[in-house]
């Protein structure tokens, strides 16, 4: 059947029993079969961008959450005892490779095939013959894109099963999904009607996916492990950790000016030019960072570089408009080191924020301002980090829930056409 023909018929997903519905809404167990029936399905990771990062490259940029978020669960699996595959563009490795327990296949390189023509071949057609080759039981792709629809057609067409999950919290508002060019926003949408399951990592998520979309989700929180030999200093900076980006989200100019409210204080920005070859934004803000005395500007630092400075922050910002679950809030939250953010990201301890949400510069201010003085209060914040981290984040929570995901999944029929 032809792909176009296969995208068209939007096929409905079949109503879940209340009881598996509820349990995803409210982030609660999901049904496990007895574990002497549970098989173990092969995995695979359809994710483009995701061998610098799996492979600790540190002289690639091109680091993004998702990846991140993927890499950790791909080993949590191997560790479970499954089969997991990924599928990654060409960044120079070998056709095939086992790392940490994971086969690595190699499809296109980036901007391989010409314009125009290159979106059927070489992405369409080199992706389609990968996934062949895989031959898994689940295909797993994260972030709004063209490809969610290649691999819902994929696992239709093959009996196979299909995972998106969402890194973002526009991935499920229409029109403003991180996706450049109409064409591939509407290949998105047929995707995200054909999928097998959904997956988000909050409440705004869910609410918008049912609302938009009209499909039901399950809620994964992202997770996160602390390297090995982790010592937390004297908290002795306010830490900024993102890329740097034209027309960006992130708004790193935001933390410049609290660097200047708060002379007094050691602020660090850490974040490159996300692979844009003259970047105007990064070599602006870096030029700005020099000329304030309190700011460290270190740049693009590969990811076992930016640990150690977690461990000697005293709090972590974040100036996006939006987000999904930062992989940054993760990494500080783990260690007790609060967050301040001008985006609430819906995490909840006891029914409160967990963290300070501000409206502006000022309010921002005045909280890190308090963070550094009034050890009590930061005493309480570092505690309830500590403490939403363990219950929600660690690795053992989030692959308990995925597990009970992969349960439900193979023990369906497959959907055909």
């Amino acid at each position: 059947m032809p792909l176009a023909n296969m995208l068209k018929l939007g096929l409905t997903l079949n109503r879940l029993e209340r009881t598996d519905a509820e349990a995803r809404r409210d982030g609660g167990p999901l049904p496990l079969l007895p574990a002497d029936d549970l098989p173990r399905p092969h995995i695979c990771f359809v994710a483009p961008n995701i061998w610098p990062v799996f492979s600790h490259d540190p002289d690639n940029e091109l680091i993004g959450g998702a990846e991140v978020q993927q890499s950790i669960l791909a080993r949590a699996l191997v560790r479970a005892g499954y089969r997991v595959s990924m599928i990654s563009l060409d960044f120079g490795q070998p056709q095939r490779v086992l790392l940490d327990g994971v086969m690595v296949h190699k499809a296109y390189r980036p901007n391989a095939g010409l314009r125009v023509l290159r979106f059927v071949h070489p992405r369409v057609t080199t992706l389609w013959r990968a996934m062949r080759a895989v031959d898994a039981d689940v295909y797993y792709q994260r972030c709004s894109a063209m490809l969610t629809a290649l691999v819902a057609v994929f696992c239709r067409s093959y009996g196979r099963r299909s995972i998106f999950a969402s890194a973002c919290d526009l991935d499920f508002v229409p029109g403003r999904q991180p996706i450049r060019y109409l064409r591939d926003r509407w290949l998105f949408e047929r995707g995200l009607a054909l999928v097998d399951r959904i997956v988000v990592q909050n409440v705004t998520q869910q609410r918008d996916c049912c609302a938009n979309y009209g499909r039901e989700s399950t809620q994964i929180a992202s997770c996160y492990e602390l390297p090995a030999g982790v010592s937390p200093g004297t908290g002795d900076c306010v830490l900024w950790v993102a890329s740097m980006r034209e027309r960006d989200y992130k708004r790193p100019e935001l933390f410049l000016e609290l660097a200047r409210r708060l002379p007094r204080r050691r602020f660090v920005m850490i974040g490159g030019a996300g692979g844009d070859v003259g970047n105007a934004c990064f070599e602006r803000i870096r030029n700005e960072a020099a000329a304030i005395p309190n700011v460290e500007f270190t740049g693009f630092l590969p990811l076992a570089r930016v640990e150690p400075y977690f461990d000697r922050a005293r709090v972590l910002v974040n100036t996006s408009i939006h987000e999904g679950m930062p992989n940054t809030f993760l990494q500080s939250w783990a260690r007790g080191v609060p967050t301040v953010a001008f985006v609430d990201t819906g995490a909840r301890l006891r029914g409160e924020p967990l963290y300070r949400v501000v409206g502006g510069v000022e309010e921002a201010a005045a909280e890190l301002e308090r963070l550094f003085t009034d050890e009590e209060h930061w005493g309480r914040a570092s505690a309830r980090c500590r403490e939403y981290f363990s219950c929600t984040h660690s690795t053992s929570t989030v692959l308990a829930r995925f597990e009970g995901l992969l349960n439900e999944l193979i023990h369906e029929p497959a959907r055909g056409w």
